[in-house]
């Protein structure tokens, strides 16, 4: 990483004089700025990267359900936002985010896939490429566009067998039975792991680098159960609460629809990363069938 060219995007961005920087992981850095404050700035994993992530960090914060850092710019390759002090987990922290991201799912989106206002279609989730390309149904949306692309990349890089592969093709050909009962479009987060729900010095549990885009509310529901996020029953139970009290309860069967949500990140994840992700989301694509 060039930390001169990350300190000019800040100058550029900010408009204040970027006095240091230095890297938080990833493609990111700290950089302080001379008059005083931090901001951090990222660069984007590929073309369109920065730009998808500041449309989605604007669609979200939209209504302020739940806080997420402002973007002071982007351009081709950085994204400069606002940093946010690190705390420690909390339960009343925990339950407030359940409900923020209730609410900002029933937001809602013009239709499954589609990107936020500003994002292009050919965005981002970490290292791995995601297309939003809007549909009427969460199925066929899914289908195309979260499980057939990944299932063909690690077919032709040898991660999973022809035979392997027709079990997702099962999974995509049954998705209007295994999804549950239809929903409109959620204003979703689109990377709800643990990582990425960020609990800070100010006592709330932010949300920061998203995939955002028009999808189904479980998805995210199931991001937070991937990687095991902290207090997650807190969050679960006060989202479910609210989702009730807003008259858009949950569907029954939710919880065990979990792993069929999850074989998008897991497939992702096997592309960018190796095998043991594509034996886990092979696993979870059986389990889908039992449902």
């Amino acid at each position: 990483m060039n930390t001169e060219e990350a300190l000019r995007a800040v100058e550029k961005h900010v408009g204040a004089k970027a006095a240091h920087g230095y890297r938080i992981g990833g493609e990111a850095l700290l950089v302080s700025l001379s008059g005083g404050g931090q901001v951090v700035a990222k660069r984007g994993a590929g073309e369109g990267a920065a730009r998808a992530e500041a449309a989605g960090l604007g669609w979200l914060a939209e209504y302020g359900d739940v806080p997420l850092p402002a973007v002071h710019g982007y351009d081709h390759e950085w994204l400069v936002i606002d940093y946010v002090a690190p705390g420690a987990p909390g339960e009343r922290a925990a339950e407030a985010f359940g409900r923020g991201l209730a609410a900002l799912h029933l937001r809602g989106a013009p239709a499954f896939g589609a990107p936020p206002p500003g994002g292009p279609v050919d965005a981002w989730m970490g290292l791995a490429p995601m297309r939003n390309e809007r549909h009427d149904n969460w199925p066929d949306f899914y289908a195309r566009h979260r499980i057939e692309p990944y299932v063909r990349t690690c077919t032709d890089s040898g991660l999973l067998t022809t035979g392997q592969a027709a079990v997702f093709d099962e999974v995509c050909a049954r998705l209007p039975e295994l999804a549950g009962a239809p929903e409109p479009p959620a204003r979703l987060h689109g990377d709800a792991w643990s990582g990425n729900v960020h609990w800070a010095q100010d006592g709330r549990a932010w949300l920061i680098d998203p995939a955002a885009h028009g999808g189904h509310r479980e998805t995210d529901l199931a991001m937070l159960r991937l990687f095991g996020t902290p207090l997650l029953d807190r969050i679960l139970g006060a989202y479910a609460e609210a989702a009730t009290d807003a008259g858009a309860p949950l569907s029954p069967g939710w919880r065990d629809r979990t792993g069929l949500h999850q074989l998008f990140p897991l497939l992702m994840h096997a592309a960018v990363f190796g095998g043991g992700y594509a034996r886990q989301a092979l696993a979870a694509a059986r389990d889908a069938l039992k449902y």
